[in-house]
Parts: C-alpha cells; sequence; structure tokens
C-alpha cells in the first residue's frame, strides 16, 4: 500500500435511543473529535448510528470494511453484560482473525477510574478479504472513557501512565497493508519498531 492512500475510517455508534432520536448521539462527535487531534496525516471518516441489533451490526462492520474498504473501524457502545449488548458478538461473527489484547488493554485503561471496568467485553478483530484488510475495534460509550482508552493516561507534567491503544493501531495498520499514518505525539504517539519507520509522504 502507498502512502499516497488516505485512512479511512469508518465510525459507527451502536445505541438503540440514539439510532431511535431519543437522545443525541455523543460517541461518533467524540471519535471524530479525538481523531481530528490525533492523527497527523491525511484520513477519511464514514460514519454510522444504528441500534442494538446484530444482524445490523454486522451488516455495517461487513459493508464498511468490504465496499467502503476502511482500513480502521470503531464502535462505541454495546459491550457491557445486558441483554440488547451484543456488539462483540457481532465482531467476532466479521472477523477473521480476534486482537485480545486491545481488550485487555482497555479494559486495564478504565480499572483506573471504575471497578465495573471487568463488566466490558470490548474485543477487536481483524476482517480479510482477498485484497483488503480492516481492523475492528469496540471502544466504551462515554466520550470522556472513549478519549482516554485511545489516548491514554498521563500526569500533571505529561508522563505517560498507561499506554492507549491507538498507540499501537498504525503499525497494525501497516502490517495488514494499509496506509502509513502517523499522530501527533502530545495526543498519542504511534510506536512503531525502527525498521518499520518511514518518511511520510503527502497526498499525492
Amino acid at each position: 500500500m502507498t502512502n499516497n492512500v488516505a485512512l479511512r475510517v469508518g465510525l459507527v455508534s451502536v445505541s438503540d435511543r440514539a439510532s431511535g432520536g431519543v437522545y443525541a448521539d455523543q460517541g461518533i462527535p467524540a471519535l471524530q473529535a479525538w481523531l481530528a487531534s490525533a492523527l497527523t496525516t491525511p484520513f477519511e471518516v464514514e460514519t454510522r448510528l444504528i441500534a442494538d441489533e446484530r444482524p445490523q451490526i454486522e451488516a455495517t462492520l461487513t459493508e464498511l470494511a468490504d465496499v467502503a474498504r476502511c482500513h480502521l473501524i470503531l464502535t462505541t457502545g454495546g459491550t457491557g453484560p445486558a441483554r440488547r449488548d451484543v456488539t462483540p458478538e457481532a465482531t467476532l461473527a466479521v472477523g477473521t482473525k480476534e486482537m485480545p489484547g486491545f481488550g485487555e488493554q482497555m479494559r486495564q485503561i478504565s480499572l483506573h477510574f471504575v471497578p465495573t471496568a471487568i463488566l466490558s467485553r470490548q474485543t477487536a478483530v481483524i476482517r480479510e478479504s482477498a485484497d483488503h484488510a480492516a481492523l475492528i475495534l469496540n471502544l466504551p460509550g462515554q466520550p470522556k472513557a472513549i478519549a482516554e482508552t485511545l489516548g491514554g493516561l498521563k500526569d500533571a507534567d505529561g508522563n505517560t501512565l498507561v499506554g492507549g491503544i491507538f498507540a499501537a493501531i498504525p503499525y497494525c495498520i501497516d502490517l495488514i497493508g494499509g496506509p502509513y499514518a502517523e499522530t501527533a505525539p502530545a495526543v498519542c504517539k504511534a510506536f512503531r519498531p525502527k525498521s518499520a519507520l518511514r518518511p511520510v509522504q503527502g497526498p499525492a
């Protein structure tokens, strides 16, 4: 994959009430704002607001990966233990590889704030087709938790206490054939082995 291809990101908010107009969705705006502050290379966004229905979640994730050809898909909502929380099941159903480290780290971050973080079932997968692959991640539903999960925790002096999951995402996208993405170190420094670093080119 060449550097002049923009990163395509799918953002999916899973909520019966927000999709039904009971209240305004906060997940997608929070994700868009964080990505805008963190990514320093070009990216494009596809957004979807859907209900907590497993067939619809699976269809949406499949469409974003295979048709919209997103390299990264972030979901928010539907990861708890309630009966209507089925986002992880839908995510696992469409994936070809499970990436359990992301869920483990997300819970580790959240446990710094609430003991109920252990109730979260957030997971991640890679969905592969013949000529494309996408990383799909389940994130928390609250804007504050979204930012903490992606960017990690810092002390008053800006030193990292717990690393955010986004630090590993650009290199993961490299490995599955996606475009080279860079981040603002003050928000979340992307980590790559020295052998994987290369100059960033602007859009063609």
